[in-house]
């Protein structure tokens, strides 16, 4: 197979996961909202509602692109391809399996949250260029809360690389493998359970879930950064959106769940991208449950939850992590 082909068949395929895991998790989160607040949800549009979503997405390619007069053209038409581009390359270093990766990086982790630092100049450029003050705020609140949040985020996942050894997530991955007492799986999430809820609510607060979407806070500004976006310019927002959320899933489960590895027994290699979606999306499952369950905070409730008690905590448990491992591997 020639260099061309094998890139162009990876990018392909790296689109078509994109695409089909945004249509599953825009109808996942109708019917998990539903049941939590004890509706039905989409259960008209093909059997039990599942083309409504593909309806939706009909509806955005061909709805028509209107851009209000005042707006900036070049950073409007241009912002929401720079909040959905990083969201594409996030992808890039995610290992389903240890076969079935698109791109093999040493520095894979290190690489999902260096793209994904770019996604609040993207909201902040739309919430400009929209010469709304609806819109302008909210791009200023989602650019503070993913700066804030971004902080922790990055500091919890030491713990891990640090007892692992290694940024590679091959290797973080097999440092997992196997058990403790014969019956305990060695998964990360149990010597870095502090780690691991620090990483849950970073991770809630980068997709922009509640309560951490004071940047849509439909009450005061409708959709936020996004209000004055119409057609495919919105639905690659909202693409974007989803794509962060299975992101921050997948990079959750390398971490600190063993990636495709299962307990007690081997994961064959036809099974391992299995294993590693269902884990993904248990733990999407549990983001969008608290999504449905959880009030909404102030602005600066949040911002101070993140400066005030999140990063100090996530500095204390590197050090205390680091003081562990150094002493262990004596």
């Amino acid at each position: 197979m020639s260099l061309f082909l094998a890139i162009l068949l990876r990018f392909v395929g790296l689109v078509a996961l994109l695409l089909v895991n945004g249509v599953v998790l825009i109808y996942m989160l109708r019917k998990v909202l539903a049941r939590l607040h004890l509706r039905i949800g989409p259960n008209r549009t093909g059997p039990w509602g599942l083309l409504q979503t593909t309806a939706d997405v009909a509806k955005l390619l061909t709805k028509e692109d209107l851009r209000a007069t005042p707006t900036d053209r070049l950073l409007f038409n241009t912002a929401p391809y720079l909040v959905f581009v990083p969201a594409f390359m996030a992808y890039i270093p995610i290992a389903l399996s240890p076969v079935l990766v698109a791109a093999h990086l040493d520095t894979g982790p290190l690489f999902v949250f260096a793209v994904l630092s770019m996604v609040p100049l993207g909201v902040v450029m739309a919430g400009w260029a929209s010469n709304s003050k609806w819109s302008l705020i909210g791009g200023m609140r989602a650019a503070g809360l993913q700066i804030a949040y971004e902080v922790p985020l990055l500091l919890s996942a030491l713990g891990p690389v640090m007892i692992a050894g290694s940024l590679d997530p091959l290797r973080i991955v097999a440092a997992q493998s196997g058990t403790w007492l014969g019956f305990i799986p060695r998964w990360f999430v149990l010597p870095q359970i502090v780690a691991f809820f620090i990483y849950a609510i970073a991770s809630q607060a980068e997709t922009q879930q509640t309560p951490f979407d004071m940047s849509e806070a439909e009450s005061e500004l409708i959709c936020g950064f996004s209000n004055e976006y119409g057609g495919m310019r919105f639905g690659f927002l909202y693409l974007a959106e989803f794509s962060n959320m299975f992101i921050a899933s997948a990079v959750g489960t390398l971490l600190f769940f063993g990636g495709w590895q299962l307990p007690w027994v081997a994961t064959p290699l036809w099974l391992a991208p299995i294993v590693f979606i269902v884990k993904v999306y248990i733990g999407i499952y549990f983001m969008m449950w608290a999504r449905g369950s959880l009030p909404r905070f102030r602005m600066d409730q949040l911002l101070g939850f993140a400066w005030k008690v999140l990063i100090p905590v996530s500095l204390v448990w590197v050090v205390l992590s680091g003081v562990v491992i150094r002493l262990v591997s004596r």
